[in-house]
């Protein structure tokens, strides 16, 4: 047990390095190049922060641990929602812009709904077994493609909020030399890689080792480890007063999970589903329109310091739930 206690966690410290580190090498590319923050912001950024819960997804599909894959999305989301989100909203009260409020959030309720869809073929076809299927996945990719679409399409209205943003939370991206950049990026995609293997075995072990199912495990103990960059870079957001960065951050990275990763881990390897996880996608659904709803009440497109503490609260009564259940 000891044992795959001390890989775990050393898996999540390559996996957090290794997405840094990638980070980083991708900057200086996009720098190197003369790509906008912007940019940077939206694919680099995004891509290396939601790259733990990618090659987690990955690996536990290809390793015969679909419960794991799909509990560590499902529970990344809940966790961003209410964990992040409210303790960003403790460390500063968060201001969430009307796009967000009226088409990203929408847009994270639509994915939600569609990956329930797909994976519940016998509830909603009668037709075994429940899964995601490479059609599956390349729907949902379709998905991914239809939101970068509409996040190019407004690009230009958050320039500046990304110029500035990027800047404080990552320092301006430098840019490194070939050589230095390459040995970066393939620095990173080895601790994400080994990282990655040191986590799905540690955490399949410890499921039955304790005796409980990899679903459980997924949906806490991978679900946190993978969204620490998120909570890192939402934290260090709020306190530097870029608070759109800190909701946008959470927002996006819930579409990203749900339509590019888990999309992308069906077409590598279809993914069976328990059907166990239906009530975490009906909490996570819910979450969400509480979100929206918590938005509009006391002041307006604002989430205040007691509304954070609400949703940690509501993540701590979740967390007692799954573990009850089992």
């Amino acid at each position: 047990m000891f044992p795959d206690i001390f890989y775990l966690i050393i898996g999540f410290i390559f996996l957090i390095k290794g997405a840094d580190i990638l980070i980083d090498g991708s900057s200086s590319i996009a720098k190197r190049f003369g790509l906008s923050t912007f940019f940077i912001g939206l694919t680099v950024v995004a891509f290396g922060t939601s790259m733990p819960e990618l090659v987690v997804s990955v690996l536990a599909s290809i390793e015969g641990s679909p419960g794991i894959a799909l509990g560590n999305i499902i529970g990344s989301n809940i966790s961003n929602t209410l964990l992040i989100l409210g303790v960003s909203a403790i460390v500063a009260p968060l201001v969430v812009k009307k796009a967000t409020i009226n088409k990203e959030i929408p847009f994270s309720l639509l994915a939600i709904l569609a990956v329930g869809f797909l994976v519940n073929d016998l509830l909603i076809d009668n037709c075994a077994p429940n899964g995601l299927t490479r059609i599956d996945g390349l729907v949902l990719v379709l998905f991914f493609a239809i939101f970068i679409f509409y996040t190019f399409g407004i690009s230009h209205e958050k320039e500046n909020i990304f110029k500035k943003t990027v800047g404080e939370l990552k320092d301006e991206p430098k840019e490194y030399s070939g050589w230095l950049t390459a040995a970066m990026i393939l620095g990173g995609l080895i601790g994400l890689a080994g990282g990655g293997q040191l986590i799905v075995g540690s955490a399949t072990n410890l499921s039955f080792y304790f005796g409980i199912s990899e679903a459980l495990v997924g949906l806490t103990i991978v679900a946190i480890g993978t969204s620490l960059p998120e909570l890192a870079a939402s934290v260090i957001a709020a306190r530097k007063g870029r608070t759109d960065i800190a909701v946008g951050n959470v927002i996006g990275s819930n579409i990203f999970n749900f339509v590019w990763v888990l999309g992308i881990s069906a077409i590598i390897k279809p993914m069976s589903y328990d059907a166990i996880l239906n009530t975490d996608f009906v909490i996570l659904f819910g979450i969400t329109i509480i979100l929206l709803f918590l938005v509009y009440i006391g002041k307006k497109n604002i989430l205040d310091k007691w509304e954070g503490m609400a949703l940690v609260s509501l993540y701590v009564f979740y967390i007692v739930f799954i573990i009850v259940r089992g």
